[in-house]
């Protein structure tokens, strides 16, 4: 028989060697004699203390710190046993709260999956770092909803039955997906929406499921919209966007100069782009990340520095890439040219730069393409190629 809890709260290592059904007496006895004690006297706050130890003794009982490995692969997850002990978090397998002062959790390092120790056999999903590397596409139909009748009443993940009355389960609607999940499977969390960015310029977050919430947060930095052939009329109305590609389209032109000057490769001046490497690969693909950080005004700030960084180091800081400019051919007078010069216009077969006005006004062809053609006339197999652009001169 338990012994009388006035003696035990005396005891304050009493309870170490009770068993889960002496526990429970316990921590019954202690709630009877929370409630029979004057309010806010320090005999009950001594009870309440007693009984949060009671209670993560009984959890600790019930979930045995063992011997756990500190990797476990399943299902193309890689879980990692996590040290913390001090940060609450939600299991994502029993939607329960982790415990870890007192519990083994784990966390996928690919998709930041959590679940507790005691819950890693029962997962049923794969990780979805490796739907990103398999295909990485964005839906972009907005909320592509079949129905409930389509799913079964059935929770689109887990196959739980659910309904809009929340009987016996809720059905919860992914914005991404357009499908109806349980309450287990969709947490109200929030994400921002790529077709609803693409289509309507929409940055609101709406709400997703779980699963929907990682992949699109894996989603988020990778270069997979090509505007241009999802949403070209986007650029008539949203003049950032307009902005943004013209700063790209100078950094592709400065790339050449920077991949030949001894200065800029040790400087490493191209990996001030951080993670927008893509930038200077192509000026038509972008992230939703991207995307978000234009709507912002942040990208618009940051890209803009950095290309005066850049304009700086080819026009003035550099006498090895400021040999590589033009000089108007067409008037031969001014400073010397560089294809990103706003003011300046490149000729589309041979990349020769002159000044916007001359360019236009002139009415006979190219000179630099005049040349070639004369010289490929005179003798068909000589062939002179520019370092720097690549073409024959």
């Amino acid at each position: 028989v338990f012994p009388c809890l006035s003696q035990y709260m005396s005891w304050p290592d009493s309870f170490v060697a009770l068993d889960i059904e002496q526990l429970k007496m316990a921590i019954e006895e202690c709630k009877r004699l929370i409630l029979e004690l004057p309010e806010h006297s320090e005999r009950q706050k001594d009870a309440v203390v007693k009984l949060i130890h009671l209670r993560l003794k009984l959890q600790e009982l019930k979930d045995p710190e063992e011997d756990e490995p500190n990797l476990r692969v399943l299902l193309e997850h890689r879980f990692s046993k996590e040290k913390s002990k001090s940060v609450k978090q939600t299991c994502d397998k029993c939607s329960t709260i982790i415990w870890g002062l007192i519990q083994t959790w784990y966390t996928c390092t690919g998709c930041y999956y959590r679940c507790h120790s005691k819950c890693l056999n029962l997962i049923n999903k794969p990780c979805v770092r490796s739907k990103v590397s398999h295909k990485s596409e964005y839906e972009l139909s907005i909320c592509p909803e079949i129905g409930l009748d389509r799913q079964d009443y059935r929770c689109a993940e887990c196959r739980t039955p659910v309904s809009l009355k929340g009987v016996p389960s809720e059905a919860r609607q992914c914005d991404y997906t357009g499908q109806y999940y349980c309450s287990t499977c969709h947490w109200n969390d929030t994400a921002v929406i790529p077709a609803r960015v693409i289509h309507n310029w929409e940055f609101e977050p709406r709400k997703v499921c779980r699963s929907s919430m990682r992949y699109l947060a894996l989603m988020l930095p990778r270069p997979v919209l090509k505007l241009r052939e999802v949403n070209p009329l986007l650029f008539n109305f949203v003049e950032e966007l307009v902005e943004i590609r013209k700063l790209r389209q100078d950094i592709l032109l400065m790339k050449p100069y920077f991949i030949t000057c001894k200065e800029a490769m040790e400087a490493r001046l191209l990996l001030q782009l951080h993670d927008r490497q893509h930038f200077v690969e192509n000026n038509d693909m972008y992230s939703l990340q991207d995307l978000i950080d234009i709507s912002s005004g942040r990208l618009s700030c940051s890209l803009t520095e950095i290309h005066t960084t850049f304009a700086k180091h080819i026009k003035l800081d550099c006498d090895r890439c400021q040999a590589k400019g033009f000089m108007c051919e067409l008037c031969k007078e001014g400073d010397i040219l560089f294809p990103f010069d706003s003011h300046t216009s490149v000729c589309h077969d041979c990349s020769a730069v002159f000044h916007r006005d001359c360019f236009y006004d002139n009415s006979t062809t190219c000179p630099k393409c005049a040349r070639m053609t004369e010289r490929k006339h005179d003798d068909p197999r000589e062939h002179v190629v520019c370092m720097l652009c690549l073409r024959e001169l």
